[in-house]
């Protein structure tokens, strides 16, 4: 079988882990174990989250940040802001290295490939006009008020402050879907579109132009299952399975559900929500079944014995 698997951003940093590297190969161990159980026996497309290293990034390059500060940055240049798209690049090509790190003793008969991968967007996506993804770190609203006036960014409140948001338009076309093709047809396990690929759009004269924009990888995940025509879209997060009122104490796993019955709920946009989303647009699209639970239930969710499982 085919498939591609997304990983959760935070099976390589949890919330309040220091953003270390030995911490992320750390939880990493756990993650390739699960993935190469699954690589053994089937093609593996493998994509990521990014949230927690492009929120690093972003925390030692903003002003009024540590590094800001005068705390030291792993790149030069600490002081200036990089824009979305090359924080992006950065990511991509630094988890896929540390992934492939963990699986090449686990996966010693299988090439890998990491490929930065760019994901075109619509321009003229109505998400440009009402950013609501916050990146970076959070600031106190002093800090926030100058930041607005120096740099025109938006910023919106969250718990613990106000953190600068940006767009998240739809994914449109993965640009090296040609290349990523080819490498699986090869039987090379692909690690691709981290954090939902670069976000990028095509100008008249046919360059490409990095934007200041966050896609979400789930999204990008469903639409790269459906062009490499896989066999199945595993999500893979903290909990195992969707829950009906989450949090309360009426909350219960969701076994079984169609699109409908998914949309019909409500779902947190900024975690559980997008995944739904997601598999129900590759259900839709394929009439093939993905999955959502968590990472150490991998092969029971590729056999529908966990998780949510989405039937159209």
């Amino acid at each position: 079988m085919r498939l591609v698997v997304a990983l959760g951003g935070n099976a390589l940093l949890r919330p309040g882990q220091a953003p270390e590297v030995e911490v992320q190969r750390a939880n990493l161990r756990g993650a390739a174990r699960a993935i190469a159980a699954l690589a053994r026996e089937h093609e593996i497309v493998l994509t990521h989250g990014n949230g927690p290293q492009i929120g690093w990034l972003a925390l030692h390059a903003e002003p009024g940040s540590r590094a800001a500060a005068g705390a030291r940055s792993p790149r030069d240049g600490a002081h200036r802001s990089d824009p979305l798209d090359v924080l992006g690049a950065e990511t991509e090509a630094w988890i896929g290295y540390l992934i492939e790190q963990e699986l090449a003793p686990l996966l010693p008969e299988r090439e890998m490939a990491t490929l930065v991968t760019l994901v075109e967007v619509d321009p003229t996506d109505r998400a440009f006009a009402t950013p609501t993804k916050p990146i970076g770190p959070r600031y106190d609203a002093a800090t926030a008020s100058a930041i607005v006036r120096e740099r025109g960014w938006r910023v919106a409140a969250v718990e613990g402050g106000v953190r600068r948001v940006v767009p998240s338009p739809e994914p449109r076309r993965i640009r090296e879907l040609g290349v990523i093709r080819r490498l699986v047809a090869s039987g090379v396990v692909v690690v691709c579109a981290g954090g939902g690929g670069i976000p990028v759009v095509a100008t008249p004269s046919g360059s490409l132009v990095g934007v200041e924009a966050v896609i979400d990888k789930d999204l990008t995940a469903a639409l790269l299952a459906s062009e490499l025509d896989a066999d199945a879209l595993l999500l893979l997060t903290d909990v195992d399975a969707v829950y009906e009122d989450w949090p309360s104490p009426c909350e219960r796993p969701i076994r079984r559900a169609t699109p409908t019955e998914l949309r019909a709920r409500t779902f947190a946009a900024g975690s559980m929500g997008p995944k739904v989303e997601a598999a129900c647009r590759f259900a839709e699209r394929s009439g093939r079944t993905p999955a959502i639970g968590a990472l150490a239930d991998a092969a029971r969710l590729l056999e529908g014995a966990a998780g949510t499982i989405v039937q159209d």
